[in-house]
């Protein structure tokens, strides 16, 4: 390693959110705990980018999460002084500086002396006109640029190496705009240990600790495959600790006294969320190998990880653009009674053929889509539901159109169907649902150079490049074959669920099913079982055109499927009850495979 001044062993890292709008129970954990180097602030997605951006358009002062300065920062700043923890935030968003300044005058008002810097350089928005003329394509689907007038936000993933500088410059709170979620950790860890960007092991190492505190409680028992050992203690869940090592390695825990589980299970179900090849998964600062890390249960509130591998550094940089393609409307109802779930059909396509009927008599274009999902019925395991009548389910009537005039009506027509349907229809008597903008995401790569990353401490503002941009490669390791299984072998069939932990998550249009091998004997006949061709069948449902590609991790024995096309569009553009894929590991877990009597019963 190069670099490196070793000023401590470790450094003592709190992950205190995962998106905006999560809890605020961390940040008073931590600073009780009262040990940490930093506390890190994850709140970005891409939809969360647009609703900052339209924040912003109509009152210059917003577009940054407001309720990071006035909820959470600002009833702890004296003690966040005097314990002399460092704040690492994204929360930003599209106006930083505006985020910052509010974060200044709370401090100016306690009489506080807290630097605050920002890292600015993401937010790409003044260069849409040029973008639109060089011909850049959607990344994964191939469209072309969208016009123009719609575009809400365009805004690079900056990397870790610009915090790093910023609390190089004494800051104690960093504020930035879009960067990848791992980076509030890792630039923490770059600035204590003094890495550059050759010291790719560590890089990726920090990186994947970042990674696994970035979704808060997600590491520490919450959404876990093994819910009922563990909710009974979610109440009072504690989030999780990365103490990182200068070798990259770190150890995840959680503050004492507090709920949730530390367990290999948890750790590595948070280590597979959300990521495609393991190999090579790309970050601005470096592209990581997850295939041989080790994650190790060192007692009953601490798990090490290590052995995470840097490839390289990339070239360029993600984008992620978002705009508006038209409104959508979606409400619930409740049907109750025999065959529920075809009553609950015959009502969403009733009052969907009198919407369309009045359009055409208007000579109004139909719907861009139209989309009925029944809850209840077992549908969401598409041939693979369980045959019995069910006699309550809900159901969801959703579409989308450019004019909203065109959902309005649909909604009149939803509420004025309820006397003609069949017998049974409830609903939750309240505030009505309206339309929303779509709000479709758009990914391209820029190269890295073509981004000026700028700092402002609040006294200077000084340009520099990406400390990261001087590239480095190393060897990347040969992809791992699963082992083989003796097919003469007799077997059993069990639920995958009961060798298995999973966890799904979204990547814009695509999904990711992460699924470890309760232990390591098991992986194999795992394996055998869930091909890629297994998994496109379970969720052939909801795939459009996309394919299964299946990714295997030896280190913790898991593997790694990922799923083009299959979320109806992400996010806020798509219709579906899940439009991140977050109920498909649980989709999987139900799958039969097939297993040696004797092995399972070792």
């Amino acid at each position: 390693m190069t670099g490196q001044h070793m000023s401590k062993p470790s450094v003592r890292i709190g992950g205190a959110s995962g998106y905006w709008g999560e809890s605020d129970m961390a940040l008073p954990q931590f600073l009780r705990e009262g040990d940490l180097d930093y506390i890190v602030f994850d709140y970005l997605a891409e939809i969360t980018m647009s609703i900052m951006a339209r924040a912003r358009s109509t009152d210059e002062s917003l577009g940054y999460a407001t309720d990071f300065v006035h909820a959470v920062m600002a009833p702890h700043l004296t003690q966040i002084a005097e314990q002399g923890v460092k704040i690492v935030s994204n929360a930003g968003g599209v106006n930083p500086l505006a985020c910052a300044q509010a974060l200044r005058d709370i401090i100016d008002s306690q009489g506080l002396e807290l630097k605050v810097a920002v890292v600015l350089g993401d937010d790409l928005i003044h260069q849409k006109d040029e973008l639109a003329t060089l011909g850049v394509t959607e990344m994964f689907s191939g469209e072309p640029f969208p016009p123009v007038e719609k575009i809400a936000s365009i805004n690079a993933y900056l990397g870790a190496f610009p915090i790093a500088e910023a609390l190089g410059l004494g800051a104690d709170i960093v504020i930035t705009g879009r960067c990848v979620d791992s980076a509030v950790t890792l630039g923490a860890c770059i600035h204590e240990f003094g890495w550059t960007a050759s010291d790719l092991d560590c890089l990726a190492g920090a990186s994947l600790a970042g990674h696994l505190i970035e979704c808060g409680p997600q590491a520490t028992g919450g959404n876990f495959t093994d819910w009922h050992g563990v909710a009974d203690s979610l109440v009072d869940v504690g989030y999780p600790i990365a103490t990182v090592f200068a070798d990259g390695s770190c150890d995840i825990s959680k503050p004492k006294d507090t709920g949730g589980l530390i367990s290999v299970g948890t750790v590595c179900e948070q280590l597979l969320y959300e990521i495609g090849d393991p190999s090579a998964y790309h970050l601005p600062d470096v592209i990581c190998d997850f295939t041989h890390v080790d994650v190790t249960q060192l007692d009953a509130e601490r798990v090490r990880v290590e052995g995470a591998k840097g490839a390289g550094v990339p070239e360029q940089l993600k984008v992620s653009m978002t705009w508006a393609d038209g409104w959508r409307l979606g409400g619930i109802w409740f049907y109750v009674g025999a065959s529920a779930s075809r009553r609950a059909r015959s009502f969403g396509e009733s009052a969907v053929a009198r919407a369309r009927a009045k359009l055409t008599t208007m000579k109004a274009p139909d719907f861009d889509e139209v989309l009925i999902e029944v809850v209840g019925d077992g549908s969401h395991f598409g041939a693979y539901a369980l045959e019995s009548e069910t006699r309550e389910v809900a159901v969801k009537v959703a579409a989308k159109h450019q004019d909203k005039r065109a959902l309005m009506l649909l909604l009149k027509e939803l509420s004025g169907v309820g006397l003609a349907a069949p017998a049974g229809l409830a609903g939750f008597a309240g505030t009505r649902p309206k339309p929303s903008p779509v709000i479709r995401l758009f990914s391209f790569l820029r190269d890295r150079n073509t981004v000026a990353i700028e700092l402002d401490d609040g006294i200077q503002r000084q340009a520099f490049t990406d400390s990261g941009s001087s590239l480095s490669t190393q060897s990347r390791s040969v992809a791992p074959e699963v082992p083989a299984v003796d097919s003469d072998v007799a077997t059993v069939q069990v639920p995958l669920e009961r060798l298995a932990w999973g966890r799904s998550g979204d990547k814009g249009n695509k999904a990711n099913i992460g699924v470890i091998a309760r232990k390591a004997s098991y992986l194999p006949w795992i394996a055998a079982t869930l091909t890629e061709a297994c998994v496109s069948e379970r969720l052939a449902h909801f795939m459009g055109s996309g394919a299964v590609a299946r990714y295997y991790l030896p280190g913790i024995s898991a593997l790694n499927f990922l799923i083009d096309d299959v979320l109806g569009g992400g996010g806020v553009a798509s219709l579906r009850n899940d439009p991140q894929g977050k109920t498909y590991a649980q989709i999987l877990l139900q799958t039969p495979v097939a297993i040696p009597a004797g092995l399972l019963e070792d």
